[in-house]
């Protein structure tokens, strides 16, 4: 397998216009970083597949399927009668940025049991993504743990997008500490701007870059919204600029960029402690190009575009 990813897969609620009579209307959309980041790559060519927990409701029915369709290994989902499939409703600002509420007490995707895990997936697969949404809750942050110890152990590249959401956090406290906490283990990260200080203590990207190579990981990516993305390796630092796009819905930017990037370093053969500056760099203007033409529709997995029309975008 070339990229599994574990964690949250869900619905986005995003809003539609009003109805007749003046109610909000919500459309469905399949969601869930992880999941998100793994239709990116399949959209692009590569062998994915998902490991986590859904409802046996309608709405895990749903996603399952979606899987399918986007071409995503499901084998290692599993359906539980006991819990709902959780659910994220989205507000969006007039410039397509971001809000969420989330229905999520528990939800499926934080009961995902370390004996439920596909041992074998993990010890195929060439790279393990992760997110820190299957931290914030037990049996999932065990069963997380577990997943990077067992793909690690079969040498696979450890992935992690942090992904702070803090409603779904006992305190910022806590999210400090289990996000931070995963991070010895790490051979390739993504953070956002708005991560930076949680995950390092600096705020500045530069800064923040400086201190995770500084811990062992080898290549850091800070995305920096419309601004493009920070790339950092034991070569260097370079900030590789976005591209310009007219925004509908933000809300798969940042799996989309990482979905681009993890398909660059899967295609490469190389593990990330191999790769040169000029590599990295090159992986994030693919990553941007990607995110360019995800924002441009509305929802995430329906949004991820396909290689030609990246190719298109960084050849025009």
């Amino acid at each position: 397998m070339d990229i599994t990813a574990l964690g949250e897969i869900l619905i986005d609620y995003t809003p539609m216009p009003k109805s007749p009579a003046g109610m909000q209307v919500f459309e469905q959309n399949p969601g869930g970083a992880p999941a998100n980041v793994l239709a990116c790559a399949a959209k692009l060519g590569r062998e994915a597949a998902f490991i986590g927990k859904i409802g046996c409701d309608m709405q895990g029915e749903f996603l399952r399927q979606t899987l399918v369709d986007a071409g995503i290994d499901d084998r290692g989902v599993v359906s539980d009668p006991n819990y709902f499939t959780t659910l994220a409703f989205v507000s969006l600002s007039p410039s397509g940025e971001r809000s969420f509420a989330f229905a999520r007490k528990p939800g499926a995707d934080t009961q995902l049991r370390a004996d439920e895990l596909d041992g074998e997936l993990l010890g195929q697969t060439a790279i393990l993504h992760v997110g820190s949404l299957s931290l914030t809750d037990e049996p999932a942050r065990t069963a997380t743990l577990r997943a990077i110890e067992t793909a690690k152990a079969a040498g696979a590249i450890i992935s992690y997008d942090p992904n702070y959401r803090p409603l779904l956090w006992a305190s910022e406290e806590a999210a400090i500490e289990q996000m931070r906490s995963i991070l010895s283990s790490v051979d390739i990260i993504k953070i956002s701007d708005e991560e930076t200080a949680l995950l390092t203590g600096e705020a500045a990207p530069e800064a923040a870059a400086k201190k995770l190579l500084g811990q062992g990981t080898p290549v850091v990516m800070v995305t920096l919204g419309a601004h493009g993305a920070l790339v950092a390796t034991r070569e260097g630092i370079e900030t590789v600029p976005g591209f310009k796009s007219e925004a509908v819905d933000t809300t798969g930017a940042g799996d989309s960029f990482w979905g681009g990037v993890l398909t660059c370093l899967s295609e490469s053969g190389k593990r990330p402690d191999e790769l040169t500056l000029e590599e990295a760099v090159r992986f994030a203007r693919f990553g941007n190009a990607v995110a360019a033409l995800c924002v441009r529709k509305r929802g995430a997995i329906p949004a991820m575009p396909a290689r030609e029309d990246v190719l298109a975008l960084l050849n025009g």
